[in-house]
């Protein structure tokens, strides 16, 4: 098998690290490798036959398919841990940010079984978050192919800003940040020729990459997609306690970290630093 440096250095090219920062999202196929995404794929079984207390159903009791998500489970699940720090995903992470340092924030499973009518509407990641900061980036990788009519679109261009209102997907309440104090979303769907909407087939080996500010959604499914995805953050990080509990939510961290520190917390682990390259545990 071709070592993890090799695969990193054939596909994250200047080119691909340029179209990362200039429009926020990117698609890096065939990073992963079959025993790769089959550990995942078994740790996301695994998962979902033994969700934790921070997991949820995303979809609505009527309808015909099932949205599930379960956050934060790497330090319980040994295929998710031994992914995030052995597979080149830290690698490319450091390249995209092109950062010192690049931690852990947390992983987060995606699931939407067939005939799922729920879509992810569009949103930014980095409101839910209790970080500030521009060295980041969000791994989604699919453990199935994924046609165009049910994977992630981006907004190119949107990871720019301006920060714009969180709300739950279902019932569009701002439980975060109070109502009027951030912007809302412009209607993207209403109007989407006016947008630089960004979007790729997926086969699993594959994944994209984004930054936590780009617009993104999806659509419902016809076939079950199962998704891991890993936010790394690096250098500029800091912690943002937030006065609402945030999604995901660290419990009795802003007792232990101050507002404005860098993430140096066991929650948070270091997977690549440069001169040492992949932690290989965690």
């Amino acid at each position: 098998m071709t070592s993890i440096q090799d695969r990193v250095a054939q596909a994250v090219t200047p080119e691909l690290i340029a179209a990362f920062r200039e429009e926020g999202a990117v698609c890096i196929k065939g990073i992963f490798s079959p025993d790769e995404v089959a550990a995942l794929r078994a740790g996301i079984d695994t998962n979902l036959a033994q969700p934790s207390e921070r997991a949820k159903v995303a979809s609505r009791p009527d309808d015909p398919g099932w949205f599930f998500e379960d956050f934060c489970n790497w330090q319980h699940n040994d295929a998710y841990r031994d992914f995030i720090v052995r597979s080149p995903a830290p690698s490319v992470a450091a390249a995209l940010m092109g950062s010192e340092n690049v931690r852990l924030h947390h992983d987060h499973l995606l699931v939407k079984e067939p005939g799922t009518r729920q879509r992810t509407p569009w949103h930014q990641d980095q409101p839910y978050y209790n970080i500030e900061g521009d060295d980041n980036v969000s791994m989604w990788i699919p453990v199935d192919p994924v046609p165009l009519e049910s994977t992630l679109e981006f907004v190119a261009g949107s990871h720019l800003g301006p920060w714009l209102m969180p709300r739950t997907f279902m019932d569009k309440e701002a439980k975060w940040f109070p109502e009027g104090s951030l912007a809302d979303l412009p209607d993207i769907e209403g109007d989407r020729a006016a947008f630089p909407i960004r979007h790729w087939a997926l086969e699993p080996g594959d994944m994209v990459c984004f930054r936590m500010l780009t617009l993104h959604a999806s659509g419902g499914t016809q076939n079950r997609r199962r998704a891991f995805s890993i936010r790394f953050v690096g250098d500029d990080i800091r912690h943002a306690p937030r006065r609402w509990k945030t999604s995901p939510d660290f419990p009795g961290l802003a007792e232990q970290l101050p507002d404005g520190a860098p993430l140096d917390h066991p929650l948070f682990p270091v997977v690549w630093s440069r001169g040492a390259g992949q932690a290989g545990a965690i």
